[in-house]
């Protein structure tokens, strides 16, 4: 069944013929399966097709044959095994329980076969494939024999060197291993049977897997494993005296050896949702070793042991609702006498309302039954999606509709052109898609918005309208528009002409004269100071000095206008190329770079005098786009005479202004000052200086 390998026919009949024996002695199968499995070589040679197989056998062997060549063809897509959803598509393409144990017990049978292969390249993927998926699987159907087989195997091929250090030292200790099993058993089952309870007692060593588990865990050597082994307490009782039996053993124990309260497991009083019943508990035993005592009777023992689905999710195995119900219908039909012969009815109808698909590099993902290219367009990136134009499933192409079927190969077609649409909310199935489609749509609408917006602004200055924005609300208010977002949206479409916008402002305007005058507040928005009238007011001698390098005065100098020094700064100075000296601020964005190359032309700067003179610095002033803020903002300047406004650049958009000043002033003292008023106006959220 596996291609990595190059066997002859010969190989695969005699493989087959092993795989049929682990079927039938380790597991129970026969009749079908059996015949399936002796199949298997002649159909992969070519001796036979599955038209014959269909005329000569059972149709159930035609069904097991089936549900096998869909999985080789699940492994032909290169799909990424170590996920939860691969085994559980494996599941349901399966369709026949004994598909999925024949896979098994094959894989089984390849570990025992490929120990001394030169093809250590597909040894490791084999082993890679057993304990990521036939490992978990064997742990979900009960299958712990099998499990710890694959597990021990696929570690000793993976990881050589860790799979003989653990197993020298469990050859090192097997004697005072068995001997203190042996001296914890043998009070234990005198104490036991004294109190009237039938029943036997065993030792076992855990798995070489688990123990190379639980050392990366505890992050500990081999000695530091404190619970290599599990003593079980397997009691023959009537079924109605074996709770009271169970706890009655449970009793003596405890009074035997310490209790850890935290390593408790009850499921006798409440059973898994999948059947298993046990108690669980680790005690202090002689020579104050840990040890874990399980505690049931012999039909627990039979179902824990034999029964599909015992207790894989006590090994931190995940699962499913609909899964757990189905493992527990198969350990059911095990039970019974006939529960094999049953299996032949048996169809899975696992995850009818999931669909798990693959992309190009063979990850796999899930969705619900009806989703479509584009849910899975938004599943890899909302980028994706919102270009998405279609898709190729299986190398064909076909549309963002199309619904996507289990084990389909899809590949995303998309263009920088495409842009989502508001019908696209019913094409997808998934809540995940919908919200990203309701996230770009309203992206768009902003985008279109401020495109209708700034349309609307050209027009008004080219036919010389200065634009106010209390007579703009008025106006889309008599227009029937609620929002101010669907105005402007319509206007982007083409749905309202901007001429006629225009037209209804000046009659709205034209009849309000005596309301609107110079002094109306304005909002933010495109607000700017032409600081023409301020052209003059440029920094004129006064008693500021710097004192330049040790002491030096008089130099030529100017102030670098990158970082915009004023008195007070902490500052120094740069030897430019034609030898004069430009004056930076310390925290000046581009001094690193001129500190790291030109270090021999900084040199040390720093301010003297009075500060009188005036500077030129400019703030970014963030906030609220509320009507009057920029009045408040300007007033604040106003009222101090010693600072001078030189030019005011602001914008708004979405409810937000954002913008310049330019102010004229002394020394830091006086800027500190001004910012701290700019902060305390209503709205404003950020100042600072750049």
């Amino acid at each position: 069944m596996d291609n990595l390998f190059a066997f002859t026919y010969e190989e695969k009949k005699q493989m087959a013929a092993q795989t049929a024996a682990i079927l039938e002695e380790e597991i129970g199968l026969k009749g079908d399966a059996i015949q399936a499995v002796y199949l298997i070589p002649d159909i992969e040679e070519g001796k036979l097709t599955m038209e014959e197989v269909e005329a000569q056998y059972n149709p159930q062997v035609l069904r097991i044959l089936h549900g096998l060549n869909r999985i080789q063809q699940l492994y032909q897509k290169n799909p990424v095994i170590e996920s939860e959803n691969f085994r559980n598509l494996l599941l349901s393409f399966a369709e026949d329980m004994r598909v999925i144990l024949i896979m098994i017990a094959d894989r089984v049978n390849l570990m025992r076969q490929i120990r001394d292969t030169k093809n250590v390249e597909a040894k490791l993927e084999v082993s890679q494939e057993a304990a990521y998926l036939y490992a978990p699987l064997a742990h979900k159907l009960g299958l712990y024999k099998l499990k710890s087989e694959l597990e021990d195997l696929s570690l000793k091929y993976m990881e050589h060197d860790a799979y003989y250090m653990i197993r020298e030292k469990l050859n090192e200790t097997k004697a005072s291993r068995d001997a203190y099993i042996e001296a914890f058993i043998k009070p234990v089952e005198e104490k036991v049977k004294a109190a009237g309870i039938h029943c036997h007692i065993k030792g076992r060593t855990k798995s070489i897997h688990s123990i190379w588990q639980k050392m990366k865990k505890q992050k500990c050597g081999f000695e530091g494993v404190y619970d290599l082994f599990a003593i079980r307490i397997i009691i023959d009782c009537p079924e109605a005296q074996e709770k009271m039996q169970c706890w009655q053993a449970y009793s003596i124990v405890t009074d035997m050896y310490q209790p850890n309260p935290k390593r408790l497991r009850d499921w006798l009083s409440v059973p898994k949702s999948n059947g298993y019943e046990s108690l669980h508990i680790t005690v202090l035993g002689p020579e104050q070793k840990w040890v874990e005592v399980q505690i049931r009777t012999e039909r627990m023992d039979e179902i824990a042991e034999r029964g599909v689905a015992a207790h894989w999710r006590y090994k931190g195995v995940k699962g499913e609702t609909g899964l757990d119900e189905w493992l527990t219908n198969i350990r059911t039909m095990l039970e019974n006498s006939e529960g094999i012969e049953a299996m032949d009815q048996f169809k899975m109808d696992l995850y009818e309302d999931e669909v798990f698909v693959f992309t190009p590099r063979g990850d796999l993902f899930k969705f619900p039954v009806g989703a479509t290219v584009l849910d899975f367009a938004y599943h890899i990136h909302s980028k994706i999606g919102n270009q998405c134009t279609g898709g190729r499933i299986n190398g064909r192409v076909v549309s963002i509709r199309q619904i996507l079927k289990s084990g389909d190969q899809v590949e995303i077609l998309t263009s920088t052109n495409q842009k989502p649409r508001q019908e696209w909310l019913n094409i997808v199935k998934t809540s995940r898609a919908k919200s990203k489609i309701r996230l770009a749509l309203k992206e768009t609408q902003v985008k279109d918005g401020l495109f209708a917006k700034e349309m609307l602004e050209r027009k008004f200055k080219n036919r010389k309208i200065e634009q106010d924005e209390a007579i703009m609300f008025h106006v889309v208010k008599k227009m029937g528009f609620k929002e101010v977002s669907d105005f402007y949206k319509q206007i982007a479409e083409g749905i309202i002409d901007v001429n006629s916008v225009i037209e209804k402002y000046i009659e709205l305007r034209d009849g309000e004269k005596t309301v609107i005058g110079d002094n109306v507040a304005r909002s933010a928005s495109e607000f700017e100071l032409d600081d023409s009238k301020f052209a003059g007011l440029n920094p004129q001698a006064s008693d500021d000095t710097l004192v330049i390098d040790r002491n030096l005065k008089g130099l030529d100098y100017q102030l670098a206008r990158c970082c915009q020094p004023i008195y007070g700064d902490p500052i120094f100075g740069f030897v430019t190329i034609n030898g004069g000296i430009k004056i930076h601020r310390m925290d000046c964005p581009n001094a690193p770079e001129l500190r790291r190359r030109y270090g021999y032309r900084v040199v040390k700067a720093r301010w003297s005098g009075k500060g009188s003179s005036q500077y030129s610095i400019t703030l970014r002033v963030i906030g609220n786009d509320d009507i009057g803020i920029v009045n408040n903002l300007t007033s604040i300047i106003s009222k101090d005479e010693k600072l001078v406004l030189r030019s005011i650049n602001i914008d708004s958009h979405d409810g937000l202004f954002s913008g310049n000043l330019v102010v004229m002033l002394e020394d830091t003292s006086r800027l500190e000052q001004l910012v701290k008023k700019l902060r305390a106006v209503k709205g404003v959220k950020q100042v600072e200086r750049i």
